[in-house]
């Protein structure tokens, strides 16, 4: 690697991901890193634009991206059901509204795109949306729903505003079996090709941290009741129910996804999850 270079790397600025984050050290690495925070939307276009060499990003984002992008392996930000922090806001109940209007927040694109699928295939329905800042009661001013994701969605289900609730972690699960994968950590092809070395040393930076938070989440738990508020039963239970890691499981909920958002024409084509292995390119296949 060229020393003046500097690797650009992206992170969240949600919670979900703090676990794979919190012990991991950018200054041990052999490379300097500078490191982005911003919310998915923004990073997603970052690495579709090449702005990037490595970040976390919507797994949409990756299935618009896939020709310039690989997966690294064993990180995700997944769930197996409920994941409390993908949620839609509505008046009534979901069946009775899928043909209404919807508000979509605009920092993300999985889960835009997993409504769309809810409704549209589940749920049959021919519902209109809008975009939206994350701002709940705005959002359903003239809605009959609205979807709010991370801690905007965490924060709004602690209020007493008396609407229903619909996890689509939740939903995804009971409709299909399968759990969904929310966001991947990705690398450009590029990047990838010419730095393999240092993209090995931050795979496993990453694993080493989502390893030691596993054994023990409470300085995570402690640091989301600082910055977000809520109680710490509250954020153990959360991020018990998050995955962050990305098995043949994961991968088998994620592939459906695209396909259901390639049949929908979401994607313009059918999308193969490409994995990073040692410079060498794991397909998965379906």
């Amino acid at each position: 690697m060229n020393p003046s270079h500097c690797v650009r790397m992206g992170q969240i600025d949600y919670t979900n991901v703090w676990p794979v984050f919190h012990y991991f050290d950018s200054s041990n690495l052999s490379e300097p890193v500078e490191q982005i925070i911003k919310v998915p939307a923004v990073l997603n276009q970052m690495m579709l634009s090449g702005s990037l060499d490595i970040a976390p990003i919507s797994s949409f984002a990756y299935g618009v991206g896939e020709e310039e992008l690989l997966i690294l392996p064993n990180l995700s930000v997944s769930s197996d059901g409920s994941v409390h922090s993908i949620l839609l806001f509505t008046r009534e109940p979901l069946e009775q509204i899928v043909n209404g209007r919807f508000a979509l927040t605009n920092t993300s694109a999985t889960s835009i795109n997993l409504l769309k699928i809810i409704l549209e295939k589940a749920l049959k329905g021919t519902p209109s949306y809008w975009d939206s800042a994350p701002d709940l009661e705005q959002m359903m001013k003239n809605s009959d729903g609205a979807l709010l994701i991370g801690d905007h969605a965490i924060r709004a289900s602690w209020t007493d505003h008396g609407y229903i609730v619909t996890d689509l972690g939740e939903f995804w699960k009971r409709w299909t079996g399968y759990g969904m994968t929310f966001a991947l950590w990705t690398v450009t092809k590029t990047f990838a090709e010419n730095h393999p070395r240092m993209v090995d040393e931050v795979v496993q930076a990453f694993e080493e941290s989502r390893r030691r938070s596993k054994q023990n989440m409470e300085p995570v738990i402690q640091r989301s009741i600082q910055v977000i508020g809520g109680t710490e039963s509250y954020w153990r239970h959360y991020f018990n129910h998050l995955r962050h890691d990305f098995s043949a499981k994961e991968q088998a909920g994620l592939a459906l996804y695209f396909r259901y958002a390639y049949e929908m024409g979401l994607l313009r084509k059918e999308v193969q999850l490409n994995i990073w292995s040692d410079n060498k390119l794991t397909r998965v296949k379906e």
